[in-house]
């Protein structure tokens, strides 16, 4: 349930209907936009009547229950846009990031190159991954620590946050230096490490499930919030559906309808859904047409010879190219962009 408050109702009172919600074993989210206070109620309001609680309670103008079962990450519980900011790159309504490094951490050499050439073609955050899940137990799992140490080495070199996939829940003190840390695919439903990472204070990008519809990967955005953790930004990385002549499709109608119905910005990754280099421009292209705030393209300094999804990863020419044209569309769509120093 949300309760709509009056304009001008004082802190005081603000206060005292917090309290007097909280005695009753509802939590509380309140979210102070620029017309209106939004209360949202969580628990069992059953028993509650949204018609008489404006009578009862003169600071409230209306009251309304909430249908979806999400509630944290839900437009009506928080109507003004969610702002991540990560080390001063800010990702959401009106602000886009490009995100890109290699699938893989392989090599000191390799991540520095990657780093400061993506850097150069105006990605703002860098990824790449530690520990990688695959579908065969004798495909290149990643470097694990060490992959994380030549990351922060990277950051080092280039002042760009870092951006990497968390597996088990008992690897999160590794974590400590990271700025982004990545929740993947194959993750999405793993409620122990959503519970986990709902404890701790950095931003968490959850990627989309192979096979989930929006409201689960929305409620799964829900685990971590109802933990504490409000920096959450939202990956579509494309869905396994009867097609085979690509790797995923990516649904890019789930932009709009995840504009409308959460706070959360989203970042669109076309590499993985695609799983093709040359598709990753297209789909690129389109998902800023469509909405997103921000994309994660994976780039390599060789990807004929990468130990991980070679096939999907643009070389440093490829992706300056395609920066260009990115930049571009994003001015057009009125939204900015970090420039790096």
């Amino acid at each position: 349930m949300i309760l709509v408050l009056k304009q001008g109702a004082s802190e005081q009172r603000i206060q005292e209907l917090e309290n007097n919600f909280k005695a009753l074993g509802f939590q509380l989210n309140i979210s102070k936009g620029t017309e209106h206070t939004i209360v949202g109620l969580i628990g069992d309001t059953s028993k509650l009547d949204p018609n008489s609680i404006p009578n009862t309670i003169d600071i409230v103008e209306s009251a309304k229950r909430i249908s979806e079962p999400y509630k944290a990450a839900n437009r009506k519980f928080h109507p003004d846009d969610t702002i991540i900011d990560v080390k001063g790159r800010k990702i959401g309504e009106g602000y886009f990031q490009v995100i890109s490094g290699p699938c893989s951490v392989e090599s000191e050499e390799q991540i520095i190159k990657v780093a400061k050439s993506v850097k150069e073609s105006g990605a703002t955050l860098l990824r790449g991954g530690a520990f990688k899940p695959r579908t065969s137990p004798y495909s290149f799992q990643g470097l694990h620590a060490d992959g994380i140490k030549l990351l922060l080495e990277a950051k080092k070199e280039t002042g760009l946050p870092i951006v990497t996939e968390i597996m088990n829940l008992n690897h999160l003190d590794m974590f400590a230096d990271v700025d982004v840390i990545q929740v993947g695919a194959r993750n999405m439903q793993n409620f122990d490490l959503l519970k986990e990472l709902g404890r701790c204070d950095k931003p968490i990008l959850l990627k989309r499930g192979l096979a989930n519809t929006l409201e689960e990967f929305l409620m799964s955005a829900e685990y971590i919030m109802a933990g504490g953790n409000q920096n959450i930004i939202l990956c579509e990385r494309g869905i396994r559906t009867f097609e085979t002549a690509m790797r995923n499709t990516l649904d890019l109608s789930a932009i709009p309808y995840l504009k409308r119905t959460t706070h959360l910005p989203i970042v669109v990754d076309p590499s993985h859904a695609a799983g093709i280099r040359w598709m990753v421009e297209p789909l690129a292209k389109a998902a800023v047409a469509v909405g997103a705030d921000g994309l994660m393209i994976e780039s390599h300094n060789d990807p004929k010879n990468a130990l991980c999804d070679g096939a999907q990863s643009l070389d440093l020419d490829m992706f300056k190219s395609l920066m260009d044209d990115i930049k571009r569309r994003v001015a057009f769509e009125g939204k900015t962009m970090y420039e790096n120093e």
